[in-house]
């Protein structure tokens, strides 16, 4: 599994945000490691310079084999309660998937 990370021009993808993304990414989506083959993480700060509420936006989006991406958005105040919700997002989208794949 891949994982690339893409960041605005407020925020910076510097070594520590990259380490603590592949770290957290990896642990949370283990049960699908073998279906993906890549995740996409999109950071931005909507407001820029400006303070405010639910401000920073991650979007994950994760290729899984022979299936088209899913593509998840999280709002919040910080960078990683944004990324922490928008994998709950995606760990539950994939769940859903999983489980109607075995359905049939």
């Amino acid at each position: 599994m891949i994982i690339q990370l893409n960041t605005d021009k407020n925020i910076a993808g510097d070594e520590r945000l990259e380490s603590y993304l592949n770290s957290i990414i990896k642990e949370e989506l283990s049960n699908f490691s073998e279906h993906i083959t890549r995740i996409e993480v999109h950071l931005a700060d909507e407001n820029s310079q400006k303070n405010g509420q639910n401000d920073k936006r991650c979007m994950l989006e994760a290729r899984i084999e022979n299936k088209q991406p899913i593509a998840v958005t999280s709002h919040a105040n910080t960078v990683e309660i944004a990324v922490n919700d928008a994998l709950e997002k995606l760990k539950a989208s994939l769940e859903t998937i999983e489980g109607r794949l075995k359905n049939y």
